[in-house]
């Protein structure tokens, strides 16, 4: 898989335990080196083995005791040297992130932020207010340090930090202005559990989760049930004037979803061999069917039957996942290339179809009889770790990006996570104080169509899929860009303060593009019609969300042009209406935008581009958004390459 173990370089002035130890293992090393060659034995030699133990034994000794030095510093060890701009950014980070650590602390936890394990999100009427109030007093804070910082580097990140407190101020004025405050509870439950029981986090934490948990269901001294409060900031908004309820589908759906929540959190205490959670569980299932019924009987009454958002709201949207196209100019553009890339799917196909005996050189026919190829299910994670093995052996010999040094995780998802997530997906890992956190690349099991029958993939278990998933989800894609952000030390305020999907999936898709001429020629069919895809979400969403298009038209789009099975689609579309509208725009925004700056990047270097050079100064420069991308590599690339 491509692992390296990456150098240790030690500071031993630094740390008197590790020079303790070193001084004992070098006293047993002189000791050992003191018994002569011919007198040590062969391991494999059984008579010389057993009269050479203690020698054995102490050089054995001495490797322990090395590792156990190593061990015992391995963040400090292991973590990427900081330069000292990215040390004072970081500390503006904190602003920010104390915000989130006393109003959102599962998020701040998952980020890296320490002491949030036994803590939780309290909903609460003022809370929006509470979070704009504490938002914008750092917001001052941060300007009145730009006003007086000299390093343009910092100057950049507090620019960022600041951009992202505004934002969220404005993002939560118009949705509270505008939108009934409903909360998913069982999912909310489920996220803070999944986040400290997994496989990545150590034991001592993991117990923790028993707390959070007793927490949700109110039964520590000073909590009220989450599924109380919830309702609660609910039923204290129902006589505002002018706010709209959720999408009537989205209510629908969660209603569906919530026992595969309860289950899933009982699945993960039982996996992890957490005890006496029964108690609390048992509590949060009467909570949550107390709840499903609220939800039944107030908030589906409410929902509106009409998915689309308000324009300002969909601006909002769009704004904060980084597009900043005029939604007329991106749907013009994606459906050029739409039309374009429809073109080389057929072209393709007829080769495919070709080598493969098919009646019909059809590029849909063609794919319907690709998906017929449906991989064993203990053959999934075997192709897709084989196809990773190609990739990353593909990206080494090409010189195409500088690989982590840290394996890429891939598995299959539970059923509660396939309700909280039913698309392929990355989890990132730890981004503050990372001890060796993998991010995690999942795969779905299925999802819930619109009348509440279980829907099942046949898009991502077929081995000609395997490719561009890969390479989007994982390597070069998704996992590489985060990974590589950890193994480099980049500033908080440009790996979490700076988010936006524009550069996260315009990269991944990216990433699809470039390993396309190395795919065989099914894997290359599939990575079109993913690329397709891309360029229908493009027009898609915004055209549901002005009226131009209904759900069943857009249904019939996915599953009859871009050949998306029934589940695929009805996850597609559940994005673009109610799960995340605006985010599946970014992916193509930020696409087009990395082909054009590469392009003039080439043009303007001439013979001193260097593609792995370019491809790692993108990664370096963590997660700004395309106009700042774009002046870093003019500014800093270009010149000193």
């Amino acid at each position: 898989m491509g692992y390296k173990y990456p150098l240790i370089r030690i500071d031993r002035s630094k740390d008197e335990r590790f020079l303790r130890l070193l001084r004992f293992a070098e006293a047993v090393i002189t000791c050992h080196e003191t018994v002569p060659i011919a007198e040590r034995g062969t391991l494999g030699s059984r008579p010389n083995w057993m009269l050479n133990v203690s020698c054995v034994c102490a050089s054995m000794v001495v490797m322990r005791l090395i590792f156990l030095a190593a061990l015992s510093l391995a963040p400090m060890l292991l973590a990427p040297s900081q330069p000292a701009w990215v040390a004072k950014s970081n500390q503006n980070a904190q602003v920010l992130l104390k915000i989130m650590a006393q109003y959102s602390p599962e998020d701040a936890g998952e980020l890296g932020v320490q002491g949030m394990d036994d803590r939780i999100t309290i909903p609460a009427p003022d809370r929006p207010e509470k979070v704009r109030r504490d938002t914008n007093q750092a917001v001052k804070e941060l300007q009145s340090r730009l006003a007086s910082e000299k390093d343009p580097l910092v100057k950049q990140d507090l620019e960022i930090l600041i951009k992202a407190g505004e934002r969220d101020v404005r993002s939560s004025e118009a949705y509270e202005r505008r939108v009934l405050p409903y909360i998913n509870v069982p999912r909310m439950v489920f996220s803070g559990t999944r986040a400290l029981l997994n496989p990545q986090v150590p034991p001592e934490r993991q117990k923790q989760a028993l707390i959070r948990l007793q927490r949700y269901a109110g039964m520590d001294a000073g909590y009220t049930p989450t599924t109380v409060l919830a309702e609660q900031v609910f039923r204290s908004k129902l006589n505002t004037p002018g706010l709209i309820g959720p999408a009537k589908a989205e209510v629908e759906q969660d209603l569906s979803n919530m026992n595969s929540y309860t289950s899933g959190i009982e699945d993960l205490f039982k996996k992890y061999k957490i005890t006496g959670y029964e108690t609390a569980l048992r509590k949060l299932q009467d909570q949550f069917s107390e709840f499903q019924d609220f939800t039944r009987k107030q908030v589906l009454p409410k929902a509106r039957t009409d998915f689309r958002l308000p324009p300002e709201l969909y601006a909002i949207n769009l704004e904060n996942v980084g597009v900043d196209y005029a939604p007329a100019d991106i749907e013009r553009l994606a459906k050029q290339s739409y039309r374009q890339i429809q073109n080389q799917m057929q072209n393709l196909a007829v080769k495919v179809a070709n080598e493969r005996g098919y009646s019909s050189v059809d590029y849909r026919d063609v794919i319907r009889q690709l998906k017929k190829d449906q991989l064993k299910p203990d053959e999934v994670m075997p192709t897709y770790h084989k196809t990773l093995e190609q990739i990353e052996n593909i990206i080494r010999k090409e010189h195409l990006v500088t690989l982590p040094s840290r394996p890429c995780i891939i598995r299959l998802a539970s059923a509660a996570e396939t309700a909280q997530q039913p698309a392929p997906h990355y989890l990132p890992p730890t981004l503050i104080g990372n001890n060796g956190e993998r991010g995690q690349f999942v795969l779905p099991a299925g999802t819930v169509g619109s009348t509440g029958e279980a829907l099942k993939y046949d898009d991502f278990t077929f081995p000609a899929a395997a490719w561009t998933l890969t390479a989007h989800e994982a390597r070069p894609g998704h996992d590489l860009q985060f990974t590589a952000m950890v193994e480099r030390g980049v500033s908080q305020a440009r790996a979490i303060f700076a988010f936006n999907s524009t550069n996260v999936e315009g990269w991944a898709l990216y990433a699809e593009w470039f390993m396309y001429p190395y795919m065989p020629d099914d894997a290359k069919l599939i990575s079109l019609q993913l690329r397709l895809l891309r360029a229908a979400r493009a027009f898609v969403d915004p055209e549901l969300q002005e009226g131009k298009l209904t759900r069943r038209q857009a249904l019939d789009l996915l599953e009859k042009d871009v050949v998306l099975s029934e589940a695929f689609a009805t996850e597609e579309v559940d994005r673009f209406t109610f799960r995340m509208p605006g985010q599946a725009v970014s992916y193509f925004d930020g696409y087009t935008r990395l082909l054009q700056l590469r392009s003039d990047v080439e043009k303007g270097m001439g013979p001193k581009f260097n593609l792995q050079k370019f491809h790692d100064f993108i990664l370096s420069e963590g997660l700004l958004p395309p106009d700042l991308l774009r002046k870093a590599v003019m500014d800093q690339f270009v010149p000193k390459a």
